[in-house]
């Protein structure tokens, strides 16, 4: 608890030196991107895993500030925050394809299949939890939320580095079938959410009728 604390405050501090200097959240937002997609494919998709891991490190920070920085500068916007889920969906696009193709042209089909399968997982655990929320309902749940699933492609990449191709190939498939089941408890949890509402309606037309 103390660390997560000591974590919170010292994000805290940081966001509000960099509104001081003028940086915005969304610049912070587009910064995290661009830092992504150069780890993905200027480094992972020629095997430089080591550095790429580092690099997309670093930009997760900057992911992780951008928040910190709308809520600081008022709650920030609509557009931030569309921006925000927008670079998400392209960093997991650039991390996931890149390590696919390194993968497949290393010649580790199976591997490669597994990165894929990350990057269909990624994709549908956060359109599901998307389209929920805009229908009304909490999408928000499961264990597969996009940091969990950076800190599991960081480790599966470390492992790869390290010439542990075939532990990297397990994280993978495990990531994978991880966001599968992430995304079915969101469907589960929309569906009880959808049940529950409907049943108070049925019943407010009843009452009303009566």
């Amino acid at each position: 608890m103390r660390a997560a604390g000591t974590i919170i405050r010292a994000r805290s501090a940081t966001a509000r030196l960099l509104l001081r200097a003028g940086v915005s959240a969304d610049a912070m937002t587009v910064l995290g991107l661009l830092g992504t997609v150069i780890g993905a494919v200027g480094f992972a998709a020629r095997g430089h895993l080591l550095i790429a891991t580092a690099i997309v490190a670093v930009s997760a920070l900057c992911d992780a500030l951008d928040g910190m920085m709308a809520r600081l500068s008022g709650g920030g916007t609509r557009f931030g925050a569309l921006l925000d889920s927008a670079a998400d969906r392209i960093g997991d696009g650039a991390v996931f394809a890149s390590l696919a193709f390194w993968l497949a042209d290393s010649g580790r089909p199976r591997a490669a299949a597994a990165a894929l399968c990350c990057l269909i997982g990624a994709y549908l655990v956060s359109y599901v939890r998307a389209r929920a929320e805009g229908l009304g309902v909490s999408g928000e749940v499961g264990f597969a939320h996009r940091y969990v699933r950076l800190k599991f492609v960081g480790v599966g990449v470390l492992l790869g580095a390290l010439g542990l191709v075939g532990a990297f190939e397990v994280t993978l498939w495990a990531l994978a079938v991880l966001s599968a089941i992430t995304a079915g408890q969101r469907l589960v949890h929309a569906r009880r959410q959808f049940r529950a509402v409907d049943g108070l309606l049925g019943t407010e037309i009843l009452d009303s009728s009566s």
